[in-house]
């Protein structure tokens, strides 16, 4: 037997069940390589967990993601959350949510402290003007990939066109193109059903990854069934979780201070990320910066930077603002600015994911009684194509601040779009991972910037 047919022959099988262990060392890495914002995350999800170790297979991966979709908050760490919940139950999707931004807030809690306390410094603007470009490569190259795998038929690259020209070129809100796109997957799965199935009418993938452990016709697990009684005691844990927090900052300091003003914004932040990280800045620049002043409008800008070129997800920006915040208002004292940073970053970071994970918990089971249900899937179907349509103007937004970053009427810069055309070479030709794009380009940008 060859090696093609050994391998065909292996991937008949399911895999080895995936102890909670070893989902916790998968998560974790995850955290570290989750580059790319969410196109790049969901990218990197797909392929280990359905292509390499077939933990999931692609119609229920697709089905868990066009869930995720339609709900606020950052998709890709819900997509996480999802998986993980329904491999290892409960713990299995604390353990997965947490572990898929925790590096993300430490690291940007370093990074705050230093950006803060040291000012410009010549070695960061180095490695975040290589980072940049091949962050630019990573989501076009993302946005390809779920589109060839989302797009089967003309109506849905059509949606997806759509969406694009009207996020684009007319500056639609996002909600709204979730609902009319809902809205012509739901008529459309009534008139044609067979172009709104997973997989866009034409059957299966002519590409097979294999028997996984949650695949097409596996069983939902016990704990995956809805019930009532579950529905209301996830509502009761999670409307504790948040209460008690805001119970206790606004007894300990007042509702008018610093931290608990701050987990009231971000709450109401989380609940209108519709559209991922880019739809809520407006709303978080306006708060953070216009009302509340905890930091000014460079700080803004350089903390979206930052955001940019570290994993996780992008929203984690917000874990940014909360450090300035708390340091610059010296919550905690002028000998304690380090811990107030902290302390308000892990905050606002609290409050900002909170209402997803009770989304994935609550919601989780309705979903998964409905992956065999056209007049649902139809709907979620049509939401998947149209956000690939947003993904392609996210990467044109990359794109366009990295070659023109002092905008059109300043120069283009040509360095930038070189390392972001290699990237893309050895993203897309030479197959090299993200994190080997990212520690690459990061080390030309500092060369570069050291000899110029």
């Amino acid at each position: 037997m060859d090696a093609s047919q050994q391998q065909n022959s292996d991937n008949t099988q399911a895999p080895a069940q995936v102890t909670l262990t070893q989902a916790f060392w998968y998560w974790l890495k995850l955290g570290f390589i989750s580059f790319g914002g969410p196109a790049g995350q969901i990218s990197i999800m797909h392929q280990d967990l359905v292509e390499k170790k077939r933990w999931i297979s692609e119609r229920r991966f697709l089905h868990a993601l066009n869930y995720c979709m339609v709900l606020p908050g950052p998709e890709a760490q819900q997509l996480a959350t999802y998986i993980g919940w329904m491999m290892h139950r409960t713990w299995g999707g604390v353990i997965a949510g947490p572990l898929f931004m925790l590096p993300s807030l430490f690291i940007l809690i370093a990074l705050s402290w230093v950006y803060i306390t040291f000012g410009e410094m010549p070695l960061v603007a180095g490695l975040f003007y290589g980072i940049k470009p091949a962050v630019t490569a990573i989501v076009v190259q993302a946005a390809h990939r779920i589109g060839t795998r989302a797009l089967k038929n003309n109506v849905l690259w059509a949606i997806a066109g759509a969406a694009f020209v009207a996020i684009f070129a007319l500056n639609v809100p996002f909600p709204v193109i979730v609902t009319v796109a809902a809205l012509i997957g739901y008529i459309g799965g009534r008139i044609s059903p067979e172009k709104f199935k997973v997989g866009g009418g034409h059957g299966k993938s002519k590409k097979s990854f294999g028997a996984a452990l949650i695949d097409d016709n596996t069983p939902t697990p016990e704990h995956a069934k809805f019930r009532w009684s579950e529905l209301l005691k996830v509502a009761i844990v999670g409307g504790l979780l948040w209460a008690l927090p805001m119970a206790l900052l606004t007894a300990n300091y007042g509702w008018n201070h610093t931290l608990t003003q701050m987990g009231w914004f971000f709450t109401k932040a989380a609940l209108v990320t519709f559209g991922g990280a880019y739809a809520v800045l407006p709303y978080v620049y306006q708060g953070a910066v216009g009302q509340y002043g905890w930091l000014s409008p460079t700080q803004m800008i350089d903390g979206l930077a930052l955001g940019e070129t570290t994993p996780g997800p992008l929203i984690m920006v917000v874990a940014f603002v909360g450090f300035i915040g708390g340091y610059v208002h010296a919550v905690f004292g002028q000998g304690n600015l380090f811990l107030a940073g902290a302390v308000a970053a892990t905050l606002v970071t609290w409050f900002t994911f909170l209402p997803s994970f009770i989304f994935i918990i609550a919601g989780g089971p309705l979903v998964e009684s409905t992956h065999g249900d056209l007049k649902f899937t139809a709907p979620l179907t049509a939401i998947t194509a149209a956000v690939v349509g947003v993904i392609l103007n996210l990467a044109m937004f990359f794109g366009y601040h990295v070659l023109w970053p002092k905008g059109f009427a300043g120069t283009f810069d040509r360095m930038s779009a070189v390392m972001a055309l290699t990237a893309a070479v050895a993203l897309f030709i030479f197959k090299r991972s993200v994190i080997q794009v990212i520690v690459a380009s990061a080390v030309i940008g500092l060369i570069i910037k050291t000899i110029l």
